[in-house]
């Protein structure tokens, strides 16, 4: 077997064994799970998440998933609460410890101390019969029957376990809540999804002088000079009152040059699309973009409560914004 396929089949051990250990702890979740679960949602302060070295890590995106699923928390360093940072942690809030072995010295400095403040404790570790185990309220059992480090030192298989325990309680967590795709945006504002929907169509579109708008009864080499030099492929036309009426597009104008090219005595009014697709401003960008590709077009107009036209977005708007990408 030559260097390359060595290095193929131990990647292939090392999911293997980290797969063996998710799939064990499956049967796990149990009564204990459930008392977690439940003992985090009628938490009144914040999930106060703890652990050493690499448990620390998977600790610190714990927090980061609950946060972000509506289950407030905080990451404590054991080192650091013991020089100042206890003073975080309060009898209404729910301490999660992620241990290994259950016997990390500076967590076993703080379980008396979080007894004296009268938090309660739930424990994710790999030995039940540990210090930390046998003083919490609730044991989570994430041991696994074998690192994938060779030498049984890294921890490889038993962080992995606690990363997927901790999506299991956030996401049980989560639908207790009636957490929504929306509770989501408000927290994610900057990624794909809360752009969709948060965004709205009065913070992307043109407004003022830059919306593109001629009088129907305006020659139609002006509705092209104003097309032109407001660079969005398209003119509002209104009416005296100053209602929409119609729009000229681009396509609009191919379409009229390809029947006649004396353009003379076309008005605006001649040369326009009767009754364009319009939105109101407080319309969620994502559906202007649903209604640009349903209908294939490039802009829509946004109209008040009187059809008076107060602005316009156009399609690269969108695009620039991030949308159309499901991705965070």
């Amino acid at each position: 077997m030559n260097e390359h396929q060595q290095s193929i089949e131990k990647g292939k051990e090392v999911v293997r064994i980290e797969l063996d250990a998710v799939t064990e702890l499956q049967h796990r979740i149990d009564e204990n799970f459930a008392h977690a679960v439940e003992t985090m949602l009628a938490c009144n302060g914040r999930i106060i998440v703890t652990g050493m070295g690499k448990s620390g890590l998977i600790a610190r995106k714990i927090v980061a998933t609950l946060n972000s699923t509506g289950t407030p928390s905080m990451f404590l360093h054991p080192s650091d609460a013991i020089h100042g940072d206890l003073g975080m942690v309060r009898n209404e809030d729910v301490v999660l410890c992620l241990s290994k072995s259950g016997d990390t010295d500076e967590l076993q400095h703080l379980i008396p101390l979080f007894k004296r403040i009268g938090v309660p404790m739930i424990s994710m570790t790999g030995n039940l019969g540990s210090k930390l185990a046998q003083h919490s309220s609730v044991v989570l059992d994430v041991s696994v029957r074998e690192e994938a480090c060779p030498f049984d030192l890294a921890p490889t298989a038993s962080t992995t376990t606690m990363l997927v325990m901790g999506d299991a309680l956030a996401i049980a967590l989560l639908e207790k809540r009636n957490f929504t795709r929306e509770d989501f945006a408000l927290f994610h504002p900057g990624g794909n999804l809360g752009k969709r929907l948060l965004l709205k169509i009065e913070e992307l579109m043109m407004t003022g002088d830059a919306v593109p708008k001629v009088q129907n009864n305006v020659p139609l080499r002006d509705a092209i000079l104003e097309i032109t030099s407001k660079r969005l492929g398209a003119t509002c036309v209104v009416d005296g009152n100053d209602k929409l009426i119609g729009i000229i597009t681009d396509g609009d104008l191919r379409r009229l040059l390809q029947k006649t090219t004396d353009v003379t005595n076309i008005t605006a009014e001649m040369a326009m699309t009767k009754r364009p697709k319009t939105l109101t401003k407080n319309i969620l960008a994502e559906i202007a973009l649903q209604e640009m590709e349903a209908f294939s077009i490039t802009q829509l107009v946004v109209v008040d409560s009187d059809n008076h036209p107060i602005g316009m977005i156009h399609l690269h708007e969108l695009v620039k914004a991030g949308l159309g990408n499901e991705n965070q």
